[in-house]
């Protein structure tokens, strides 16, 4: 059995045709444990940013920093940042 066999399908893509901002996180999330780092990155371009601030919440949960809420605001806002960019790429351009 593969992961593919597992995942959710998009509700917005299945109701109304078109893909959420957060199409493509599954597929890309697959490919990064297969190894495939640069396809992943095309899949979804919000993934590296995504577990970079998903890392650091787990660490801060474990050991308090001096201005661990300031890296958690800019790492949430880089995430938002490049998840919008994406998604207007996406349907603009494809």
């Amino acid at each position: 059995m593969s992961l593919e066999n597992y995942m959710m399908p998009c509700l917005s893509k299945t109701l109304f045709g078109f893909e959420c901002l957060g199409c493509g996180f599954q597929r890309s999330l697959v490919l990064i444990l297969r190894g495939h780092f640069l396809e992943a990155f095309y899949m979804y371009a919000a993934i590296y940013p995504l577990l970079v601030l998903l890392i650091y919440l787990v660490i801060t949960r474990f050991y308090k920093f001096k201005n661990d809420q300031k890296g958690i605001n800019l790492l949430s806002i880089v995430s938002i940042a490049t998840i919008l960019l994406s998604f207007t790429i996406k349907q603009f351009y494809n």
